[in-house]
């Protein structure tokens, strides 16, 4: 076998002749005169072949022939049914779950709706009022002049709460004939685990397409699903806008992926990126109702700037001081552009401005203090926090954090290399191998690395970004550690010389994740598997009769004030006007967030009869859970938040409690003494629930 090694050399450097006979002549003739001195370097050569033959069929396709196109037929067909059944077997797995978690088949359909928790309950409750509805435009109409959700506003539910996804399911659900075979709700849940899958399966391409192996692409599913606490929050609330919106987003990144790969030595054509950007920008302003916030974006701003650099760019020779002038000019241009762009559009695109967003930021990093309930109360929430401690253990037990930050620091290094050496005016090869070991000088994989810094930045700001940024972190270090180039690359800056860089690459990327796969297997395999057998029950008895007597024995025209999130439950439950809505994107919903939660503050009686009955409520409901919370952090239970607000506690050390001649409203209403009763009457409780008919004839008396 080794002493057949020279002519297969050979025969593969002269089928490279016929597009550069001149250049490789010299080279082919060293080749196959080069006399093989012993036997142990030639059988290493020989095993090197064999494993880039391989690993790396663009090589071999070279000397393309029946078997070897096979084989790369087979391997992509392989591939592809890894990334479907992969897909397949997440939405099994989260259909399992749900009903292990919820015993969803067995309720009614009361009993199910309540597992849909506060603005979760507002999209449903819209897909609900789809079906009901006489007709699809009817339904539209409806739903875009709805003044039958909050009393005394007339809203846009579609562009406000971005119903698109229910307005398509609605379609679907009586368009394929699903209302004679499966009930509105399984349908509904039902394509949200499938966009999961699509999700899960456009992760495992993503990491494929990078490493040119579906082994990455397996790695990615396996950590996705391990870390599933913090990839995704389709668990606990599946109508979530992101739910939807991700398995496209992660769609996109995978084809723009695919696309840089495609058109690596093209600047042209990577430049058409820009022009898709502005089109779907264009196309989302039409279709959120000319939403101006998107005319005004920096971000498009900039890509304009950019192409019209592009188009005043000249051909100079590279290297030369000149153009190093060039680049300098073309990078003040790009800048004094993009803000110059962003100015006239804010002059002129009439839009509103984000000052609460300014001043939530500043609050969070300490560049201010604030006593507005609405600020404090979202810089409590959990998903507006800073990432705890908890959240990166989760993350390195499952060996998914050291390999990521191993990942890129390789690519970011590489990178940076690359882009020195440009600016330097060093010339580059266009085409990229795995001998050169500069995996940073790929385009995709340039993006990619910006792109998982930006949202590990913001990421480590708010918790709730995690969900964006994980799953890119497990599609990421996956890719990395299958990647043979990200190796060599490594390689290469060590200098490695006992053993061949190339062979050790490939061993490498085929090792490292086998036996990640398979510790990750043997840790984390049968607990996924426990949790499908444990038999979980959501039991509240206490929300299920509350809704009973509201559809039983509150008027058709009734109006229901209470908390936020317990008013999207009584509106997908009952259908009930109320009051407010858990929505946090519309100042008028805060403002009357902020009002109806004065309930639970140290005001009188009077003061909560006439903000009650400004909103035109009938019912109000207070909650125990709320009125006695003492779980949460000391400062964000939301009667803490009010006595700060009301100016009731000075927000110093000791926070020493100020005088107030009123007692706190939730607790003094259970009393059944004047004054309030002359302005509420029990009419319902149990033991977390109590209701009160707000009268309507009032004796004023102290």
């Amino acid at each position: 076998m080794a002493e057949e090694e020279g002519p297969t050399v050979e025969l593969r450097q002269r089928k490279k002749l016929k597009s550069s006979e001149n250049k490789e002549s010299v080279k082919e003739e060293k080749i196959s005169d080069t006399p093989i001195p012993e036997r142990a370097p030639k059988r290493r050569y020989s095993v090197l072949l064999v494993l880039e033959a391989v690993l790396r069929p663009k090589v071999v396709l070279s000397t393309s022939g029946p078997d070897v196109l096979f084989q790369r037929f087979a391997k992509i067909f392989i591939g592809c049914l890894a990334a479907v059944t992969s897909g397949m077997m997440y939405a099994l797995y989260l259909s399992a779950y749900h009903e292990r978690k919820f015993w969803f088949s067995n309720r009614q359909e009361l009993e199910r709706e309540i597992t849909f928790q506060g603005d979760s309950a507002i999209y449903y409750s819209y897909y609900k009022d789809m079906l009901k509805a006489p007709s699809f435009e009817r339904g539209v109409y409806e739903l875009t002049h709805n003044n039958k959700t909050v009393s005394l506003k007339t809203i846009n539910a579609v562009q406000q709460m971005s119903l698109y996804p229910e307005l398509i399911a609605s379609v679907l659900y009586q368009a394929t004939g699903s209302n004679e075979i499966i009930e509105p709700v399984y349908f509904y849940i039902g394509i949200v685990f499938g966009l999961q899958g699509i999700y899960v399966t456009a992760l495992f391409v993503t990491s494929w397409l990078m490493s040119g192996t579906w082994l990455a692409g397996m790695l990615t599913v396996a950590w996705f699903i391990i870390n599933r606490v913090d990839t995704t929050r389709i668990e606990y609330s599946i109508p979530l806008r992101e739910n939807w919106a991700l398995p496209y987003f992660a769609c996109q990144i995978a084809a723009l992926t695919g696309y840089l790969k495609s058109n690596l030595n093209t600047y042209g054509e990577v430049h058409e990126v820009y022009k898709i950007y502005i089109f779907s920008l264009f196309l989302g302003y039409l279709l959120q109702f000319e939403n101006s916030a998107l005319l005004v974006s920096p971000l498009l701003s900039l890509v304009v700037a950019l192409m019209l650099a592009k188009c005043l760019q000249l051909n100079v020779k590279k290297g030369t001081f000149i153009a190093k002038i060039m680049k300098v000019i073309k990078f003040y241009l790009v800048c004094t552009l993009t803000v110059t762009l962003n100015i006239i559009m804010k002059m002129f695109v009439p839009h509103k401005e984000n000052g609460h967003m300014l001043k939530f930021l500043e609050v969070k990093f300490g560049l201010n203090m604030t006593k507005n309930f609405t600020m404090n109360w979202l810089l409590c929430q959990e998903s507006l926090q800073a990432p705890s401690q908890d959240f990166f253990l989760r993350l390195t037990q499952s060996s998914l954090l050291p390999f990521y930050i191993l990942v890129l620091i390789i690519c970011f290094l590489s990178m940076m290399q690359v882009i020195f050496r440009r600016i330097g005016g060093k010339s580059l090869k266009e085409t990229i191998t795995l001998e050169d070991g500069r995996i940073g000088g790929r385009p995709e994989i340039i993006y990619h690395v910006i792109h998982t810094i930006l949202l590990g930045s913001l990421a480590m700001v708010i918790e709730g970004l995690k969900y964006l940024w994980t799953p890119y972190v497990c599609m990421l270090a996956a890719f990395g550690v299958c990647s043979p180039e990200l190796w060599m690359t490594l390689f290469k800056w060590l200098r490695l010389r006992t053993v061949h860089p190339v062979l050790l690459a490939l061993i490498l990327s085929m090792a490292v994740p086998t036996i990640i796969g398979l510790s990750l297997w043997k840790e984390f395999f049968p607990r996924l598997m426990t949790e499908l057998m444990e038999l979980q029950e959501f039991y509240d008895p206490d929300t299920v009769e509350l809704m009973t007597w509201i559809k039983r024995q509150a008027p058709v025209a009734a109006v229901f004030a209470g908390s936020p999130q317990l008013m999207g439950a009584i509106k997908l439950c009952t259908g009930w006007m109320v009051t407010s809505l858990p929505l946090y994107n519309d100042d008028d919903l805060l403002k009357r967030n902020e009002n109806i939660y004065q309930i639970y503050s140290k005001r009188s009686a009077e003061d909560i009869y006439k903000i009650l009955t400004s909103y035109k409520a009938n019912y109000l409901i207070v909650e125990d859970a709320i009125c006695n919370e003492v779980g949460t952090t000391r400062g964000c239970r939301v009667k803490d938040l009010l006595d700060i607000a009301n100016g009731h506690v000075v927000c110093e050390e000791g926070d020493k409690l100020t005088y107030s001649k009123y007692g706190r409203f939730c607790h003094e209403v259970k009393i059944n003494y004047s004054p309030y009763v002359n302005y509420f009457t029990r009419v319902y409780w149990n033991r977390s629930y109590f209701v009160y008919k707000i009268n309507t004839v009032i004796s004023f008396q102290s």
